[in-house]
């Protein structure tokens, strides 16, 4: 498979998630996952076109406002251009799941709409995500995914089994597999 565009869940896949089980809802509550920076820029260097599509239900659920959620993807979008490693686009649900809006993953607006801006072929596009809800999205936009060990991942694998998709412990992995293929 070549793949020409990477699109990577947030929360677990790029930064680490609170222990507490909390939002991100602070630039200074933003802490990259180890190789993150580096496995991205090897991506972008290979002309491998990045978007992140990330849930933020504590938007819709009151505990903060949009604005929260600019800041820290402003700081997230600043560090990954400082570090080589562009991302091209962000695709962000604001929404609760009362709302029952169709970006919320594991429905697959937020896929559908990175896709569609892209320009590049579902054939051509890989999910990364860390959770059960980030590889169904993908699976329902006709998307191939794979699962990364960070965040959430473990446990994910634990429910998935040895029968899913591919497996990586981080995201320098999963790159280094994606550059394998290419």
């Amino acid at each position: 498979m070549v793949v020409r565009h990477v699109i990577l869940d947030r929360d677990g896949v790029l930064n680490r998630e609170p222990p507490d089980g909390s939002w991100v809802a602070r630039p200074e509550d933003w802490v990259w996952e180890p190789g993150a920076l580096e496995a991205m820029r090897r991506l972008a260097e290979a002309g491998v076109m990045l978007s992140v599509a990330t849930n933020q239900s504590g938007v819709g659920r009151g505990v903060f406002p949009m604005e929260a959620v600019d800041a820290v993807t402003d700081l997230m979008l600043r560090e990954a251009e400082d570090a080589g490693a562009p991302i091209d686009a962000v695709f962000v649900c604001p929404h609760a799941p009362k709302d029952l809006c169709d970006c919320r993953k594991p429905l697959p607006g937020l896929i559908e709409q990175a896709v569609a801006w892209s320009g590049i072929p579902r054939e051509e596009t890989l999910v990364v995500g860390d959770a059960a809800r980030d590889l169904e999205a993908a699976e329902a936009a006709g998307v191939k995914a794979i699962l990364v060990r960070t965040g959430k991942g473990r446990e994910t694998e634990e429910v998935i089994g040895p029968e899913g998709v591919p497996v990586y412990d981080d995201l320098e992995r999963a790159a280094e597999a994606i550059m394998m293929e290419e």
